[in-house]
């Protein structure tokens, strides 16, 4: 007993014609290539649209990533204006309580800092840094030469980056 190994009801001569791309008329055969084509040409075009709808989200967010990088920072720097605000609003003060609440000012400006990972350049001692140091003017002076004598402005930095360099006058 001998089992029909093809159970595909189709004949070996329909299987000659679908593998034989010249059974069929040319009419035929150019239509299946023009269909072809067609679905090819969609495919690119869905892919080139893609692609375009890709880059123009992206270039969005990006827009959206620079315009609203520092809007925490800002909400924080706000309470610190709120709070100069509030000092200029009071009419009768002593001096002692001014210089109170400038101190708290000056605590919360240095928590916003600590917080945005801002820190202060103050070398008065160190060894001269071009990188993170700005020299003002030379000093004759009995320390090293090339340390840092005193510090006329503080540098600052931003997550190890240099935003302000620290202006210095440095032994001779």
């Amino acid at each position: 007993m001998t089992e029909n190994v093809n159970d595909n009801p189709t004949t070996q001569a329909e299987e000659g014609a679908q593998d034989n791309p010249v059974a069929a008329s040319p009419e035929e055969r150019i239509a299946e290539l023009e269909a072809q084509l067609a679905e090819a040409q969609a495919a690119v075009l869905y892919t080139k649209a893609e692609g375009e709808n890709i880059r123009r989200r992206a270039m969005d967010d990006i827009e959206k990533a620079r315009k609203f990088a520092l809007e925490k920072f800002s909400n924080e720097l706000l309470a610190v204006k709120d709070s100069l605000d509030a000092a200029l609003l009071i009419e009768a003060a002593e001096v002692q309580s001014y210089k109170d609440g400038v101190d708290l000012t000056a605590k919360q400006l240095a928590s916003v800092f600590d917080k945005f990972n801002i820190t202060e350049i103050n070398p008065v001692g160190e060894k001269f840094d071009p990188n993170k140091h700005q020299a003002i003017s030379m000093l004759e002076n009995s320390g090293e030469p090339n340390t840092v004598t005193s510090v006329l402005q503080k540098g600052y930095t931003l997550n190890d980056r240099v935003l302000r360099p620290a202006l210095v006058m440095v032994a001779k």
